[in-house]
């Protein structure tokens, strides 16, 4: 096929960046923050990212096509970044208990990653320390892996049990919304939605705890953290009775 010039092809790009422009404005300004702002917030996110998906290709159509006349690999990323975020755009939540049951489910996934990344660490006796030196003048001694004291491990079994206590808890949340949850009214809505909003506080807790657990160990650093997610958890928790 033709190769068309960047020149001839800066008018059309420019339509095409203002079109995606509107696309976005009319997506989010089109849905009533009655609906919800979990739902709100999903539109918004998956749309501005299918945008911004567009504006790399467009950007990439600017350039001059490699000698062999195929896209470039710029070119076929951005293609398959656009499909996918086009793809989930299909499949949006159609009102807020899906769209707060969707968030739920990505925040039970990262701290599921978390627990499995702690786990792992467990099962290897710990993790390398951020703070050993590499400088090869260091010698062996520097270099070695910090493992658990004695007394880290035996605050390492609550900390596990607390972060699977996140875990199950997002769990039955999830569970509990996709089978009452409702959007009849304003207040349950809102309900939803402060759900929502509480849950999305769990992920960050658990990944500082997480990772204030790695050796060498501060243990205050630590106890103020478990206490902060038990926090977080016992809020979600009084949201959702």
């Amino acid at each position: 096929g033709r190769s068309f010039p960047p020149q001839e092809l800066a008018g059309p790009c420019g339509e095409a960046v203002r079109a995606v422009r509107a696309l976005v404005s009319a997506a989010v300004v089109g849905l009533p923050p009655e609906r919800g702002m979990t739902l709100h917030k999903a539109v918004r996110d998956t749309t501005t990212e299918v945008a911004e998906g567009l504006l790399r290709l467009t950007a990439t159509l600017l350039h001059p096509l490699p000698h062999s006349g195929s896209p470039s690999q710029e070119q076929l990323i951005c293609t398959g970044s656009v499909w996918e975020a086009c793809d989930r755009a299909a499949h949006l939540p159609q009102d807020n208990q899906a769209a707060v049951a969707s968030a739920l489910s990505s925040c039970l996934a990262a701290v599921k990653d978390a627990l499995d990344e702690l786990e792992q660490a467990l099962a290897e006796g710990g993790a390398p320390s951020h703070d050993v030196l590499e400088d090869e003048e260091v010698g062996s001694a520097g270099n070695r892996e910090i493992g658990w004291s004695e007394a880290d491990l035996q605050l390492l079994g609550p900390c596990v049990g607390l972060v699977k206590a996140a875990k199950a808890s997002l769990k039955k949340l999830r569970g509990a919304v996709k089978t009452w949850g409702q959007v009849a009214t304003a207040e349950q809505v809102a309900q939803l939605d402060g759900l929502a909003d509480a849950a999305g506080d769990v992920s960050p807790s658990v990944d500082e705890l997480v990772l204030s657990t790695y050796p060498p160990m501060n243990q205050l650093t630590l106890r103020l953290n478990a206490g902060k997610l038990a926090a977080v958890l016992k809020k979600m928790l009084e949201l959702a009775r």
